[in-house]
């Protein structure tokens, strides 16, 4: 040690605030010890002298040379975890107190003392660093009263910084109860008379308040005799706002406002007071209209209104002009269907009315129509004449529906228009179905349809109820009477219909008798039943699906036959089994089973080419019109060697002679020891197989925002649905649901997932689905469990559709997941607005100090 100085001791630097370490620290004044503390640079920690030219033993610390007028103090809450990376809030009690005297903390000590105040306490909720809740206590200066700002919503606290009674968890109540505010003239006195009386020793005793949330400390100078003079200088204008309780220039704003808004008061009242004596005149004008309405009933001189014109002018402020247009007929006067929707009124207030609004028309007592009076008679009179004629006629068209039709002339009419004519109740009237008994009936020749033809049906009816339908129908005023066709019961039916009736039925026979004959021919392929299979014998393959949708061609019946299309042409299906590069075949055979020495083949109506016979292959040909010689052969052969491998396996081997002639005499021999091998002709191409396939399992993998279903089980017990569930193949189209639902064993939820999500990810994604921590989990699908965080689901072969199920180890301890995904290596999420600058939304620490 040379006993230098070192040259950044003569800097002087200005601070924003003091960052206090409250890690181990119970207050304020211990945090302010450390601050200041001497640190001492020796060891490897030694520091590099310019004067020695060498690394020597050395002090360090910061002194404070002068302080502001406000004071604040940054808690440093948030401390740095170099093996996660992450930050963490330190969340223990810490204390300070309401008077704090920082002449002692000088370089050069104050010997008058600097005395601070506290005046603010900002305060965050919630127990991550990049997330949660900042409000603010701030203290009033005038009345001493301390207020909450969260957001919009402000609160008033009392005396106390953490209100008079407070059972927050951020927080205790003081140590020492304090009567009320203290004035700032008290601590001047105080100060000026003697530092260090006991009066100003209790003073700065008397209250503490502690904190698990508070971040940032502001305290105010409440006197300095080294400012007196400063004090002293405040202009008159100030005085004067500061005895007022506020600033000229706010008072002033303020009073402006006010006058504002006393005049819109004002204006308001006028408006009020206005609308008022409006609505009070037009109730004084709705009560007399309405005494003055009734009409005499001995007087013949009475006038029409409109009930909704009358509701809509008692209930409007400003009602419009009278409107009676809705009650006038095709005659211009009042019909007496409407007598329901209008009022008789004295002719005293009609008049109010109408030289009140005017409007029209004006409908006397000797407006009613004669002509809408007839014609309601008129139809009055018609309506019981139908009502009893088609009583009369009931029993004639029950008998007609029942083949009973007496003898004399007969007509036709559609079954299933007399049917409904009967079902009708309560109809007084003819209605316009009733024009078109034979509109079924009658064919686009204008001709008699055949009976054959669907709707078609027809009764014969005597003449009397014929007449009946007839009369109906005119009377009914229909638009379309071309439905009423006459056909009597010598009419013949259309021969151009029949003909064509005829040819459609002479296909449908042969079509019938083509797929009988092929369900003869193909017994054993239309029922999907396997059949054994012989080593050596020649056989011919075609794809599964061609043949489930033959099968389903031929078994169709009833609606299923119009919906149920024609297998494609065979020719064509074979040709596209083979590929053009290399002329050789892009499926595989199914997979052969030997039970009992029986070969048989899997089945299978999707995937896959199927075995049939050379016989079925031949009537195929002939059914389909196809080339024998195009087909696609095979033969089974047993091999004798393990070493080569089935048909369809990526490894192509030759087969020799040998092999095959030793295969075929032992066929017989013990096949379940053996393996069976379907030989193809042409061969299967495994390089255009195999690039098939990659490229469907690069399809499949790379998913993206699908979804998959995760069980909760609850119990040592998996039931077997969810296991088997949880196995089968996943079903990419399946329908799935969004919404969480609770079993007798657990609940479920559906996530959305893609094939690059991680297994740590969507263990998150159950955490807070179901509220388990990750490292609880034990995830499964099927029986295979699933670990390796940083594995995909494409990894572990987890597809859209598919079922997991996850248990609860319960072995570590719950936690919040907030505290996890704060922890995460995400973005920092952006700071709230009036917090920018200070350690909340940085990670660069602001220093203020002098280095000794």
């Amino acid at each position: 040690m040379c006993g230098k100085d070192s040259e950044a001791s003569s800097k002087m630097e200005d601070f924003y605030e003091l960052e206090l370490n409250i890690k181990g620290l119970n207050n304020l004044d211990e945090s302010l010890d450390d601050y200041l503390t001497l640190e001492e640079l020796n060891g490897e920690n030694q520091y590099f002298c310019d004067s020695c030219g060498k690394r020597v033993d050395a002090t360090r610390c910061i002194k404070l040379r002068s302080l502001p007028q406000v004071l604040n103090f940054q808690l440093k809450r948030y401390v740095f975890l170099p093996k996660t990376t992450t930050k963490k809030k330190i969340t223990s009690a810490f204390s300070f107190p309401r008077w704090l005297n920082m002449g002692t903390r000088l370089s050069n000590p104050s010997q008058s003392g600097l005395i601070y105040e506290l005046s603010a306490i900002l305060i965050h909720k919630g127990t991550a660093v990049n997330s949660g809740h900042y409000v603010a206590h701030i203290k009033d200066e005038n009345s001493g009263h301390w207020w909450e700002f969260d957001d919009e919503h402000v609160s008033k606290l009392g005396c106390h910084p953490f209100g008079e009674v407070s059972n927050s968890k951020s927080h205790t109540k003081a140590q020492l109860a304090y009567s009320g505010p203290l004035e700032s003239a008290s601590i001047g006195n105080l100060v000026d008379d003697n530092l260090h009386t006991s009066e100003f020793h209790a003073l700065m005793q008397e209250e503490f308040f502690s904190s698990t949330d508070a971040y940032m400390l502001m305290y105010n100078l409440r006197t300095e005799k080294e400012n007196k003079d400063n004090l002293n200088k405040i202009n008159k204008r100030d005085l004067e706002a500061r005895s007022n309780s506020l600033p000229s220039y706010l008072y002033e704003e303020i009073q402006t406002l006010n006058a504002s808004y006393a005049s819109a008061c004002e204006e308001y009242q006028k408006r009020k007071d206005s609308q008022v004596a409006y609505i009070t005149e037009r109730r004084e004008e709705v009560k007399l209209v309405l005494s003055k309405a009734p009409a005499d009933l001995l007087d013949d001189s009475y006038f029409w209104i409109s009930v909704e014109w009358l509701r809509l002018w008692a209930d409007s402020i400003n009602p419009p002009c009278i409107d009676n247009s809705e009650l006038q007929c095709v005659h211009g006067k009042i019909p007496i269907a409407k007598v329901t929707s209008m009022k008789r009124l004295s002719n005293t207030a009609w008049q109010m009315l109408f030289s009140q609004y005017g409007g029209g028309p004006t409908l006397t007592s000797n407006d009613v129509c004669a002509d809408c009076l007839r014609d309601e008679a008129k139809n009055a009179v018609c309506a019981d004449d139908y009502r009893d004629r088609k009583a009369s006629l009931k029993q004639l068209a029950e008998a007609a529906l029942a083949g009973n039709c007496p003898d004399g002339p007969s007509y036709y009419v559609s079954r299933a228009w007399l049917v409904q004519w009967l079902r009708r109740k309560n109809a007084d009237f003819p209605c316009p179905t009733d024009a078109g008994p034979t509109a079924p009936l009658r064919c686009s020749h204008g001709n008699l349809l055949p009976e054959q033809a669907a709707g078609a049906k027809r009764v014969l009816v005597p003449e009397s109820l014929w007449i009946f339908f007839f009369e109906t129908a005119i009377s009914s005023r229909s638009d379309n009477l071309l439905g009423f066709s006459t056909f009597s019961s010598d009419s013949e039916p259309c021969e151009i219909c029949s003909r064509e009736l005829k040819e459609v039925a002479c296909m449908e026979d042969c079509l019938r008798a083509s797929k009988l004959k092929q369900r003869q021919n193909h017994e054993k392929l239309v029922t999907a039943k396997t059949f054994a299979l012989h080593p050596g014998c020649k056989y011919f393959l075609v794809p599964s699906s061609w043949l489930a949708k033959w099968r389903a061609y031929l078994t169709a019946t009833g609606k299923n036959v119009s919906t149920c299309a024609e297998p494609e042409n065979l020719e064509v299906i074979i040709d596209s089994l083979v590929c053009q590069k290399h002329s050789r075949l892009l499926e595989r055979p199914l997979e052969l089973v030997c039970k009992r020495g029986v070969i048989t083949q899997k089945m299978s109506t999707t995937d896959g080419l199927v075995l049939i016979t050379v016989m079925d292959w031949s009537l195929f040909c002939e059914e389909w019109n196809a080339k024998e010689d195009k087909g696609i052969s095979a033969e089974i052969v047993v091999l004798s060697s393990p070493a080569i491998k089935l048909s369809g396996s990526c490894d192509d081997m030759p087969i020799s002679d040998e092999d095959l002639d030793h295969s075929t005499d032992e066929a017989n021999d013990g096949l379940e020891a053996r393996k069976l091998l379907i030989k193809t002709y042409p061969e299967t191409c495994e390089y255009c197989i195999g690039e098939r396939e990659s490229c469907e399992l690069m399809r499949k993998l790379n998913y993206c925002d699908e979804a998959i279903c995760v069980y909760l089980v609850r119990g040592k017990e998996v039931p077997k649905s969810i296991m088997e569930a949880s196995a089968s193949a996943s079903e990419p189209d399946r329908r799935t649901s969004k919404r969480s639902r609770k079993t007798s064993f657990g609940n479920s939820v559906n996530l959305r997932v893609s094939g690059t999500t991680s297994i740590y990810q969507l263990k998150m994604m159950i955490w807070e689905a179901f509220g388990v921590v990750k490292e609880n989990q034990k995830l499964h699908k099927g029986s295979t469990e699933i670990d390796g965080d940083s594995a995909t689901l494409a990894d572990k072969n987890i597809f859209p559709g598919d079922v997991l199920w996850v248990t609860d180890s319960e072995i570590y301890e719950n936690r919040d997941i907030a505290d996890e995904l704060s922890a995460q290596k995400f973005d920092s999420r952006q700071a709230e607005e009036g917090f920018r600058g200070t350690l909340l939304s940085s990670d660069v620490p602001i220093h203020s100090f002098e280095d000794t």
